[in-house]
């Protein structure tokens, strides 16, 4: 889970703290507060990273680092000059040599080092129905629960960092 400004939540660490249980009238249920840590995962900005790419489009190339997949590279964060191969539906960078220029293409399932640059959180919690939402019809809500709670913006665009196999030293 997400929680806001916060990051993504992946597990119990431990309880520092259990203060005195109530069970309120009309209700059978034991209520205590509880003082815990949680691991989280929350990347610092300007923190390098490894992940796998994922797919590319348009919006730039997207990438997984296994748990956590809302992670995108926009177009203007590759290594430059970049172009998006329509046909095969990767970025590609055109690499300048002695020799000439070389396209090196940004595969699906290629290792890739990017730079954290940015992050997005966006409040999903639950919001009551309102009287003018009561009338619209059910778009616009399908559209607002596709958003990803917590996006991580990348960037390639220095000596070192896109995909593993470009720095390699043979």
């Amino acid at each position: 889970q997400v929680v806001y400004n916060v990051g993504l939540c992946i597990c119990l660490y431990d309880i520092t703290k259990l203060e005195d249980s109530y069970i309120f009238p009309g209700d059978g249920a034991s209520h205590t507060k509880v003082h815990f840590r949680y691991v989280v995962f929350h990347p610092f900005l300007d923190e390098i990273l490894v992940g796998q790419i994922k797919s590319c489009s348009q919006d730039g190339v997207h990438v997984s680092i296994g748990f956590f997949d809302d992670i995108v590279i926009p177009p203007e964060s590759l290594q430059q000059p970049a172009k998006f191969d329509e046909a095969e539906q990767v970025w590609v960078w055109e690499y300048e040599t002695e020799e000439g220029a070389h396209d090196l293409y940004m595969d699906i399932g290629e290792e890739i080092r990017f730079r954290v640059v940015d992050e997005t959180f966006v409040d999903t919690s639950p919001t009551g129905p309102s009287s003018a939402e009561a009338s619209t019809s059910n778009a616009a809500e399908e559209v607002q629960k596709k958003e990803a709670p917590y996006t991580l913006v990348g960037s390639i665009s220095e000596p070192g960092l896109g995909l593993l196999s470009w720095w390699t030293n043979s």
